[in-house]
C-alpha cells in the first residue's frame, strides 16, 4: 500500500489550489485509508491530510466482452435501451427481461422475424413470447 500527505493550507491565496491538486490525485487512485490532522502553527493553519491508497484498476470498456461492428453497436444500445425502459415500467432490473450477451447475440444475429430469433441460442421461449414483437419492432425501427 502506498500513501501520500497532503497540506491544505487555509489561507484564501492557496486554498482552492492545494484542494484542486489534492482532487487530481484523489482521481487518480483508490483509496484504502484516511487520516486527518487541523494544524496550527503561528503563521499557518492547514489540514494535514494522509491518504494510504493503491493505483486505480482499469475498468472495463462498455461492451469490452463483445465485439460489435458499427451497426451491431447501434442495434445493441437501442436493445438495451428497450430493455431497460421495459425493465424501469416493471420495477425490475434489467437482467430479468434479458442479459446482455442475449442482446449482443440478437444485434450479432440480426434476426428480420420471430423464427429467425428462436434461433438465438440461450434466448429461450419465454422471452420470446414475452418480448419477441417488441424486440422486433426495435429491430424494424433501425
Amino acid at each position: 500500500m502506498n500513501s501520500k500527505v497532503f497540506n491544505i493550507r487555509l489561507s484564501k491565496e492557496h486554498c482552492q489550489n492545494d484542494q484542486d491538486i489534492m482532487n487530481a490525485f484523489l482521481n487518480e487512485v483508490e483509496i484504502k485509508v484516511t487520516s486527518t490532522h487541523f494544524v496550527t502553527t503561528s503563521s499557518i493553519d492547514y489540514w494535514s491530510v494522509l491518504l494510504f491508497f493503491e493505483p486505480k484498476k482499469e475498468k472495463k470498456e462498455k461492451n469490452s466482452d463483445f465485439q460489435f461492428s458499427e451497426n451491431e453497436l447501434k442495434t445493441y444500445d437501442a436493445l438495451k435501451s428497450w430493455r431497460n425502459n421495459v425493465a424501469q415500467n416493471l420495477n425490475w432490473s434489467p437482467f430479468m427481461i434479458c442479459y446482455n450477451a442475449h442482446l449482443a447475440a440478437i444485434a450479432k444475429s440480426n434476426p428480420r422475424s420471430i423464427e429467425e430469433l428462436k434461433e438465438i441460442k440461450n434466448f429461450g421461449n419465454h422471452r420470446i413470447e414475452k418480448y419477441g414483437e417488441e424486440i422486433m419492432s426495435v429491430l424494424n425501427a433501425l
